[in-house]
This record gives C-alpha cells, structure tokens and sequence, in this order.
C-alpha cells in the first residue's frame, strides 16, 4: 500500500514516457550506426569520424548525422530491401523449379551407364520419374 500511495498516476505516465523516450534513443543511434557501415558512399574514414562523432558527442552526432544524411538513410534501407527481396523470389524460384521428366531419364541413364544403378533400379526409378508428370 505504501508503494501505491507513492506512485500516482502522474509518476507513471513520466516514468513509462521516459522509458519509452529511451528505448526510442537506442533504436536511433542503432539505426544510425547501421547506416554509417552500410552505406557504400561514405570511405572508411568517413564511417570512422562518423563513428567516432556519434560515439563522443551521441546527442548531437545523431541529430547531425540526421540531418547531413537523413536522405540517404532511407535509400540504403530501401535498397537493401530491393536486395533482399530479389535474393528471396531468387530462391523461391530455385527451390520451386522440378526437374523435367527428359532430365530425370536422362540423369538415370547416366547412372545406368555408370554402373551406379542396375538395369531393375533404372526401370523402377524410370516408371516413377515417368508417374509424376
């Protein structure tokens, strides 16, 4: 009860406003921080000052650097999507792609000729490949 009566309302709206703010804070220079080393325009010494600019002076390096390249932080994000995006359709693609039944004979013609398979295994294996058309 003791607790209760120190905490008001108010108490508790400020302290989850500022836990918020805070969490908010670290997003920031996060999404900063990911921006400078992903940015392909930027040299190593211009992530390293940036960097070194966040790290020493946070509050400001982050608004300057907002400010200075707030524009291009968008676009690194938006290609990076880009990138992903054709990466995944890529694999979808890959992953989805079945062998045509030709290629499969083919596949186990050469393993018959090979000794892999005997002549048995290939008929079995051709009926199958022949089966899922």
């Amino acid at each position: 009860m003791v607790l209760a009566a120190e905490w008001g309302t108010g108490q508790v709206f400020w302290s989850m406003l500022w836990f918020f703010l805070w969490i908010i804070w670290f997003w920031l220079l996060i999404m900063v921080f990911t921006d400078i080393f992903r940015s392909r325009d930027l040299s190593g010494g211009g992530k390293a000052l940036w960097s070194i600019f966040v790290i020493v002076l946070p509050y400001l390096g982050v608004f300057i650097y907002l400010v200075a390249r707030g524009h291009r932080m968008g676009e690194n994000a938006q290609e990076a999507a880009q990138q992903q995006d054709a990466a995944f359709r890529q694999y979808v693609q890959e992953a989805a792609k079945t062998p045509s039944p030709a290629d499969e004979l083919a596949k186990l013609a050469k393993l018959r000729e090979d000794g892999t398979i005997n002549d048995s295994e290939y008929a079995q294996l051709k009926e199958r490949a022949l089966a899922s058309t």
